[in-house]
């Protein structure tokens, strides 16, 4: 292991595409489930927001510091990821992120104050950036390349499912209890259940990362060969197995000690290209504002007339549609490629924000001399009124429309894609540094967003959506530019 970076350096897929690998797809699924924490996790806190303001007399700029301190602690966990697996292990690390959620589920739930919110945020946080980067890590390491964008897109397949679970369970809580910040069961508020019930998957996880074989390839450059073999045995028949292992030897034996000094280029000394291209990757799939839809829409779309209910609803069909259309990216990716799918995206995203943000411009205001144009809820000072905006009556109907459409554009694109790509584009001897600081700035550019979210929206949410469309419009031109297909290529073939 070098000073700096771990090495998640999957030099030697353990499979040819002639290879059945029996059992690869369940051992990527429950690898993947880290994803689901990391969903739930992060999304959890939507359906809290309002109760959290209220409870604590939270402030715009609080509320933001609380919803991304996880993203912080994620960032954090990311770049350590590496160096713990090489240490003791992928599986130790998954149990180890496991850990980490079922902590941060208890101690939101029992938090006396504000900044002990933001603690153990930032303690699953941690939990959530490991799970990012040992998940695409672990399945670069198992997959044939024939499938493996497919098996790859399991990790955001499992993250929009926990984003939607952590909805349904906030809405049927707030529901149950008749309010998010009202008393339901031992006294707790139901927002601290909302937390709390983070320890289920948590312990499923912790569990299920029991039931799958360490990698071969760690069990190998730890002398484990016995073990190796066994693994191997049982996940392909006794075929070759000894030839496989020494391909896989014969690679590392070629790697030196993965550092950060493996970033730069071999010819010019610098930072490699390739490893910008991927960390901008992670920005711009930050910088378009999904995480907005699924931190803050419960908030949003009350600001904008909607009741509770109703933005609880709203909030659980566009999670819902983020589901079916990470299963489009995922039936597709290994046909039409990483490049296309990400265009394609681009575009959507361009066309929804800007659509968003021409409505919420020409919105007027629910103030007293138009307070019959509004909704019971809408009645104060200075609240957008969308039935005023350009469309009239059905601005709000298409606001919502433009909204989900743009979460299926990026369902379908640019949220399995990059991580799918981030797993697989960089060279064999930089991949452990470059995964774990594009994971790292991916964070860091989540934690932007979502803790300057609250205060722009107080500006003007017109502004705050013409910011991201206008991200999605650079995406498309870098993407076209600069991106380069991966589609089919063994991971020995990826150059800088």
């Amino acid at each position: 292991m070098g000073e700096h970076g771990g090495s998640f350096d999957s030099s030697a897929s353990i499979y040819d595409d002639s290879d059945e690998g029996k059992g690869v797809v369940r051992i990527a699924s429950v690898a993947a489930l880290g994803g689901f924490l990391f969903g739930y996790d992060s999304a959890v806190i939507n359906g809290a927001n309002s109760a959290i303001q209220e409870y604590f007399n939270a402030g715009a700029l609080e509320l933001g510091f609380t919803v991304a301190a996880a993203l912080l602690g994620a960032a954090a966990g990311a770049l350590l990821a590496g160096r713990l697996a090489d240490h003791i292990g992928r599986l130790s690390v998954m149990r180890l992120a496991a850990v980490l959620f079922a902590i941060s589920a208890i101690g939101c739930a029992l938090v006396p104050s504000l900044w002990m919110l933001i603690l153990f945020r930032l303690i699953g946080g941690i939990g959530v950036g490991v799970a990012s980067v040992i998940a695409p890590a672990y399945i670069a390491e198992i997959a044939p390349a024939k499938i493996r964008g497919r098996l790859g897109s399991l990790q955001q397949l499992a993250i929009v499912t926990g984003i939607f679970i952590s909805l349904l369970v906030d809405f049927l809580l707030a529901n149950a209890a008749g309010g998010s910040n009202a008393d339901f069961w031992f006294g707790w508020e139901a927002w601290r259940w909302m937390f709390f019930m983070m320890i289920i998957p948590a312990l499923l996880y912790g569990g299920l990362a029991l039931t799958i074989p360490e990698s071969p390839r760690y069990l190998i450059a730890k002398h484990r060969i016995a073990e190796a073999k066994e693994v191997l045995t049982g996940l392909l028949g006794p075929r070759n197995i000894d030839a496989k292992i020494e391909k896989i030897r014969a690679s590392m034996e070629r790697e030196t000690e993965p550092s950060w000094k493996d970033l730069k280029s071999t010819t010019t000394g610098r930072i490699a290209g390739i490893v910008w291209i991927g960390l901008l990757l992670s920005v711009f799939q930050q910088f378009v504002g999904i995480n907005v839809i699924f931190y803050y829409s419960n908030i949003l779309w009350e600001a904008v007339g909607f009741t509770e209910d109703q933005s609880f609803i709203i909030t659980v069909i566009s999670a819902t549609i983020n589901i079916l259309t990470t299963l489009i990216a995922i039936a597709t990716i290994d046909k039409v490629g990483r490049k296309p799918l990400l265009l394609i995206g681009s575009v959507g995203m361009t066309v929804t924000l800007a659509t968003m943000a021409i409505i919420f411009g020409t919105a007027g205001e629910c103030t007293q001399v138009i307070a019959d144009q509004c909704t019971e809820a809408n009645v104060a000072d200075g609240t957008p009124n969308l039935s005023v905006a350009i469309l009239g009556a059905a601005s709000p109907i298409v606001a919502l429309i433009a909204a989900n459409l743009f979460v299926v554009a990026f369902g379908m694109s640019w949220g399995p894609v990059v991580w799918v790509l981030l797993g697989e584009m960089f060279p064999n001897r930089m991949r452990a540094a470059a995964l774990s600081l594009a994971a790292g700035g991916q964070w860091v550019a989540n934690w932007i967003v979502t803790v300057t979210f609250p205060p722009l929206a107080d500006i003007s949410l017109a502004l705050a959506y013409s910011l991201y469309a206008a991200f999605a419009f650079l995406s498309f031109i870098f993407v076209s530019k600069w991106v380069q297909e991966t589609k089919g290529k063994q991971l020995e073939d990826m150059h800088a």
